[in-house]
């Protein structure tokens, strides 16, 4: 295993594990504080089922935003929640909305807090469940991920544990259009970037661009794929004109397109300097991690920052 994997799976095995709170997680912690329980309309016929900024583990498992999209024949579940729980949760708040079935669910990318409800949507449409859509290379990443994001509930004594998560079975290998009838979804695969995996999700109807881990609002942007790949990736998005407003993985709604991106690309480029001065300096992996400040705009900097550092790391020092 290359320098550059070793150290990317060893960052991937501690977010797997979750950061758990001093004194570990309630297993039997409820609906979490402060995260509304109803869908939150956005734009017509585009729900938001918000999350809220901590560390994914068993006792924080709706952190990502969620939501659904209602056509005239169906709807369209974007992301399923980090718990069976949340997205139990999700589908009553769509069926608090609407009657209709559930064609397709899906999956931004890997990470647990976007996955881990999947298959609470396999009785969504009495016993007929949807298409679970993702990235081409979602499936072997899931099965390769899937096992130690289980286990890591289960260590915390989590109960609400699947057996495993429901797979994708329809792949996007670039674009792909999805009819709920009257609307269409615009799916892109991404290139390496956040992950390996990206998918965003575009609402032709309403202008609506759910982005899964492309941009963070609030959260500090977490690094899973490629540096100089994401950085690619925000600045070919930014040029896309039919964006009136953007559904980031975590944070609030963003209304100013493509300005919003801005404080994740300028976090990125912020990262890569810091590393590149490092390997410069001839600086090792350790003493960049002890010389590093936090930056304190960010939510969560302390959990990830070091983290993301550990990634780019490896992926600019082979890059020299």
């Amino acid at each position: 295993m290359s320098l550059t994997r070793f150290l990317a799976a060893a960052a991937f095995s501690w977010l797997a594990a979750g950061c758990a709170p001093v004194g570990g997680p309630d297993p039997k912690a409820g609906a979490q504080a402060g995260v509304p329980s109803a869908a939150q309309p956005i734009a017509p016929g585009v729900y938001l089922f918000p999350g809220q900024h901590a560390v994914w583990d068993a006792a924080h498992d709706r952190v990502a935003n969620t939501g659904f999209i209602l056509g005239s024949r169906c709807a369209a579940v974007i992301d399923s929640g980090g718990s069976p729980q949340h997205g139990r949760d999700l589908l009553a708040a769509l069926r608090a909305v609407s009657p209709l079935p559930v064609c397709w669910l899906v999956n931004t990318h890997v990470h647990p807090d976007h996955v881990m409800g999947n298959g609470a949507f396999a009785t969504a449409n009495g016993g007929r469940p949807p298409q679970i859509v993702g990235h081409l290379k979602l499936a072997a990443a899931l099965a390769a991920r899937g096992p130690y994001y289980l286990r890591a509930l289960q260590r915390e004594g989590a109960t609400d544990v699947p057996e495993r998560i429901a797979p994708p079975t329809l792949a996007v290998a670039d674009r792909m259009e999805l009819d709920l009838g009257g609307r269409t979804l615009q799916l892109r695969a991404w290139a390496t970037a956040h992950t390996d995996d990206d998918l965003t999700v575009l609402d032709d109807a309403s202008g609506t661009l759910w982005l899964g881990d492309l941009a963070f609002d609030g959260h500090l942007p977490v690094l899973d794929g490629r540096l100089l790949g994401w950085q690619q990736v925000l600045q070919d998005l930014a040029k896309d004109s039919g964006v009136r407003r953007a559904v980031p993985g975590h944070g609030r709604v963003m209304e100013h397109w493509p300005a919003d991106l801005q404080p994740t690309a300028a976090y990125l480029a912020d990262l890569r300097r810091e590393v590149e001065a490092a390997l410069g300096k001839g600086l090792s992996l350790t003493e960049t991690l002890e010389a590093t400040r936090l930056p304190g705009q960010w939510q969560l900097a302390p959990d990830f920052h070091r983290r993301n550092l550990t990634t780019a790391y490896a992926e600019l020092e082979w890059a020299r």
